[in-house]
């Protein structure tokens, strides 16, 4: 689904999408009916402008992990401003690209959103494990007998997912599958009770995997 106020960027965007292969199951131009069309129409993937008539991105992000706790939401923003992308990513956000990016770059965005990846554009992912790691220091409630038990193969892509390693990274890594790992992703993402990459990065550095 696609959610922007300007309509030829948004009818640009939904365009390249499809012929991409993508199914474009929505676009809209207003932040609550992006709500209210997401309960029903059920995107995998939604990219969202920052900057709405009605209410805030942010605002839009909390209200579609509401109705679709599982959903991915890619925010395509104009603003590249730190606190902004901070702001996205507390919320809920998968990813965060500016609109300066080129065509290529923004279909790899959603296929890797799509996958479970955190996308960033260049720049901005050491700013959001930054953050992280500023959050981490605050005591973490529930003590160890609380925390689900990992394989010794989840924790070791747990870490490298902490590192900022992409899937595809991973996998050579630890001469696995793309598949294989994105299973482990999978997997680990159920134990812990997490919707998405970011929240499990943020997970693996509160517990310092990623030293």
């Amino acid at each position: 689904m696609v959610v922007d106020d300007h309509p030829m960027w948004r009818e640009g965007v939904a365009r390249d999408l499809t012929e991409a292969g993508h199914t474009v199951v929505a676009a809209v131009g207003e932040g609550r009916q992006a709500v209210r069309v997401a309960a029903a129409a059920r995107p995998e993937v939604v990219v969202l402008d920052l900057q709405l008539p009605d209410i805030s991105g942010v605002e839009v992000i909390r209200g579609l992990r509401e109705v679709l706790p599982g959903v991915r939401v890619l925010m395509l923003s104009a603003s590249g401003e730190q606190q902004s992308v901070l702001d996205a990513v507390k919320a809920g956000a998968a990813g965060y690209l500016v609109k300066s990016a080129g065509p290529a770059e923004f279909l790899a965005a959603v296929r890797r959103t799509a996958a479970g990846e955190a996308v960033f554009t260049p720049g901005l992912a050491g700013l959001v494990l930054g953050e992280y790691r500023r959050l981490a220091t605050e005591p973490a409630g529930g003590g160890a007998e609380d925390q689900p038990r990992l394989t010794d193969r989840e924790t070791e892509v747990l870490r490298l997912v902490a590192k900022g390693l992409s899937y595809k990274q991973i996998a050579a890594r630890l001469g696995l599958s793309h598949r294989t790992v994105q299973n482990h992703v999978q997997n680990t993402l159920g134990k812990l009770q997490l919707h998405n990459r970011v929240e499990l990065t943020r997970y693996a550095i509160e517990r310092g995997l990623d030293e």
